[in-house]
Order: C-alpha cells, then sequence, then structure tokens
C-alpha cells in the first residue's frame, strides 16, 4: 500500500513538473536563428545597459562617464567610439552569429536587431551565465564618427510638376474614387528596392562627399549628391511601374543573385592603389527582388585616369550600375 502511494505521489509530482516546463518553454520568446546581414549593414548604435540574463539584473549602465557607439559600415569594417577613443576593425555575420571584436568578446549572438533595438548577447566559457548588450540606433548627426568638415545645407530639386501641392487633396479623391470603382483587388506588385551608394574617387577640385541613389518598390528613385564645393542636391523622380519591373528582370538576366558577395584586391598593386590619392571610395549595391536580397561590395570600382581596373569583377555589374545611374540623371 506504501509503494502505491509513492508511486502515484511520484508520477503526480513528474506531471506538475512536465506542466511546468512546457508554460516556462512556451514563455520563451522565439530566437532568432537567420540575421540578414542587410540589417546590420550601414547601421549606427548607442550602448545603453548589460543585462545578466539568468537573474534579469543590470549590472552596467551608459552615463556620462561611459560614452559608447559602434558603425557597422557597408566594406564589412566598423568603427567604434569608446570615451573619446577611436577602433577600428572588421565584422560578419553567420545565421545569427555576429563575429566582431570588442575587448576580449570576438564573437556575439544576435538576440535582437530591429528599427527600436540592437540586443548581442554572450555566454562566458566559466559558465557564469550569459550577457546582453543593449543599445538604441543613432542618426549620423548624433554620432561621434567622422563628419565632412563643412557641413552644407541641404539643396531640393524636384523633378515632379512643381504646382503638385495646389491639387494635392483633388488627386486624393481622384485615386479614392477610382478605388472604389475598381471590381476586382490588383494583384500586388512584386517588392523591388534598389540601392547604390559609393564607388568613384576622392579627391580633385570638388571632391565629392556623398553619391547615393535610391529606388524604391513604388518607383520612387532619390539621388543624394554632395560634394565639398556644392553642397548636398536631393533629386526626386518617379520611374514607370512597368520599368522597374522590365529593369529588375534585366539584373535576374545578368545573374545577380548568383554573384559573390565582394569583389576585392587580388594583387599588390591594386592594394597599392587603396593607399594613393584620389582614394578610392568602395562601391555598394543592394537589390531586393522579392524574398531574394543580395548586397554586393567593390573596393574599387571603375578604371582611374590611367584607365586602369584594379579589382576583377563581372562586366555585368558595369552594366547594371551604369543602368541605374541613367536612370537617376536623365531629365
Amino acid at each position: 500500500m506504501k509503494t502505491l502511494k509513492y508511486i502515484l505521489s511520484l508520477s503526480l509530482m513528474i506531471g506538475m513538473y512536465c506542466i511546468a516546463w512546457t508554460q516556462d518553454s512556451s514563455s520563451v520568446p522565439n530566437t532568432p536563428s537567420n540575421i540578414e546581414e542587410t540589417r546590420i549593414i550601414e547601421t549606427k548604435w548607442r550602448y545603453t545597459y548589460t543585462l545578466h540574463v539568468e537573474s534579469n539584473t543590470t549590472i552596467h549602465q551608459a552615463d556620462d562617464k561611459y560614452d559608447f557607439y559602434i558603425h557597422f559600415r557597408y566594406d564589412y569594417s566598423y568603427e567604434q567610439y569608446l570615451n573619446g577613443k577611436m577602433t577600428r576593425g572588421n565584422w560578419s555575420i553567420n545565421d545569427a552569429e555576429l563575429f566582431y571584436n570588442f575587448k576580449h568578446i570576438k564573437k556575439f549572438f544576435v538576440r535582437e536587431v530591429s528599427k527600436q533595438r540592437l540586443v548581442l548577447e554572450f555566454t562566458q566559457p566559466n559558465s557564469k551565465g550569459a550577457y546582453q548588450y543593449h543599445f538604441i540606433p543613432v542618426d549620423s548627426k548624433d554620432a561621434p564618427f567622422v563628419k565632412p568638415f563643412n557641413e552644407l545645407p541641404e539643396v531640393l530639386v524636384e523633378a515632379d510638376n512643381p504646382n503638385k501641392e495646389k491639387n494635392k487633396k483633388s488627386k486624393k479623391n481622384r485615386k479614392k474614387k477610382k478605388k472604389k470603382e475598381a471590381e476586382t483587388p490588383k494583384e500586388k506588385p512584386v517588392y523591388i528596392s534598389i540601392e547604390l551608394i559609393g564607388g568613384g574617387y576622392y579627391g580633385g577640385i570638388d571632391p565629392v562627399l556623398k553619391d547615393y541613389i535610391q529606388i524604391k518598390s513604388t518607383g520612387r528613385l532619390i539621388k543624394e549628391f554632395q560634394s565639398v564645393q556644392n553642397g548636398l542636391v536631393v533629386t526626386k523622380k518617379n520611374i514607370p511601374r512597368d520599368e522597374l519591373e522590365e529593369f529588375a528582370e534585366f539584373i535576374m538576366a545578368k545573374n545577380f543573385f548568383n554573384l559573390e558577395r565582394i569583389y576585392d584586391c587580388e594583387d599588390e598593386l591594386c592594394q597599392k592603389r587603396k593607399r594613393i590619392k584620389p582614394t578610392p571610395i568602395p562601391l555598394r549595391l543592394s537589390v531586393t527582388y522579392g524574398s531574394q536580397k543580395k548586397v554586393i561590395t567593390i573596393t574599387v570600382w571603375g578604371k582611374d585616369k590611367n584607365e586602369t581596373q584594379y579589382v576583377p569583377y563581372p562586366k555585368e555589374l558595369d552594366q547594371i550600375i551604369v543602368s541605374i545611374q541613367r536612370m537617376a540623371d536623365r531629365i
């Protein structure tokens, strides 16, 4: 009889433990298994606090005496600012593992990356628990990284009808009316996003500080061009959806999504050219088509004044890049 009571008591304890374990497991948030590098590239963050996960205790917090920022650059290098000291290095990401050297830590687990925060986790080898380093996004103007020495005012050039603001309300009303009159909803178009930044050489009479082109899925094209003498000029225009889709097919036909992620120097002559003025500016091309995403970096793009191409890369990339530039430059 005592044996039967013991067995029943033990079974009840095991059942209660299983229920509690199931509830605890379901309460653990899903952890990322694969992080797109595009969510890390060209982002700037400010450190806020460190959390000891097991005890849920904040063990360190940023204050006036501890100022820490990090910038993950598009060429897979990083720069970080800690209490007035700037250091640099290289970073890479594999699934959710971020390889980035900070003090004695060389690898972090990306617990979360969003528009609101970045959480990097590190587990000590001596099993003292996991630590989470929390960061918040920061604008370039608020970050301590090197900025152009003369911040000039922005000049906005609109390629659209300059009188469009007057008819803004009437256009909205017509759009609403057409929407109601539509008999069947249109199929949602494939998401397309194209970004081109950098390239060329920094130097000459009027050095270029910024050369950026973005084409959104709506067909909206934005070009930002900034030089030392002329400041920042922003041009905006609309690309017809049909043309954008044709261009996306052109990119697909060039086998863009199967190309290498980075094209860099393969000889000493190229490495030497990086250190000679005018300084080469790495070029980054990012294309998203539906669920496919690819970011390609060319450390020395195109040819210099001596008609020398230092980095070997497929000619198809030149065809895509030149096409984007022509779309941005045409009236």
